[in-house]
């Protein structure tokens, strides 16, 4: 099965897998490139998500369980920037688009189960200030992230039940659900962007 660990930045992420996972698919380190267009440019995110995917595939042939530091769909990233109004609808729409046709060519999907910690913002802060190891470009967005990604994993609970645990557990990896027939379901997809609350009208409209 995947397992994907997910949460905002600061979450706690990297040094849950690192010290209760052992090997695990990184977080793409990938800099923001300049594609000559906006459909390059989601092409390209989404390409790093199916090179992520194929990582964890393997792994899983390999150890029978692949966990991944954060999601390889980060299709909720591109949603969560257009609900704060950070980023046009339009960016969200295309990168949508180019998710569909990787989720039908089977070279993307939903994890079988996804562990999501929600730490307030004063605990993201505090930790962000105590970690000398690495910088987080963008911190008050990623931190404005946190309640679009809250919704965006709701809403996938709430089509696929028992799919996502609202926990790291200081004890190590929780019981794991069955895995799932459906990762690769374009029909998941859709119904999972049709559940999400819909976006402001200022940013429909851009």
């Amino acid at each position: 099965m995947i397992v994907v660990v997910e949460g905002p930045t600061a979450a706690g992420k990297t040094s849950w897998c690192r010290r209760y996972v052992g090997r695990y698919v990184p977080e793409s380190r990938a800099a923001v490139r300049m594609e000559p267009d906006e459909v390059a440019l989601a092409r390209h995110w989404v390409r790093v998500g199916m090179e992520r995917w194929e990582s964890a595939c393997e792994r899983e042939r390999e150890d029978g369980v692949a966990f991944c530091d954060t999601d390889p769909v980060k299709l909720h990233y591109a949603w969560g920037m257009a609900a704060l109004g950070l980023a046009p609808r339009a960016r969200f729409d295309r990168e949508l688009a180019v998710t569909r046709e990787a989720f039908r060519s089977g070279r993307l999907g939903f994890a079988d189960a996804v562990l999501v910690a929600l730490p307030d913002a004063g605990t993201l802060l505090r930790r962000r200030d105590g970690d000398e190891t690495r910088r987080r470009r963008n911190f008050a967005a990623h931190v404005q992230l946190r309640e679009p990604l809250q919704q965006w994993y709701t809403a996938l609970d709430s089509l696929s039940p028992g799919r996502v645990l609202w926990d790291l557990p200081v004890e190590g990896v929780p019981k794991l659900p069955e895995p799932r027939a459906d990762r690769c379901a374009v029909e998941l997809l859709d119904s999972l962007v049709g559940a999400l609350p819909p976006l402001r009208a200022a940013v429909i409209g851009s």
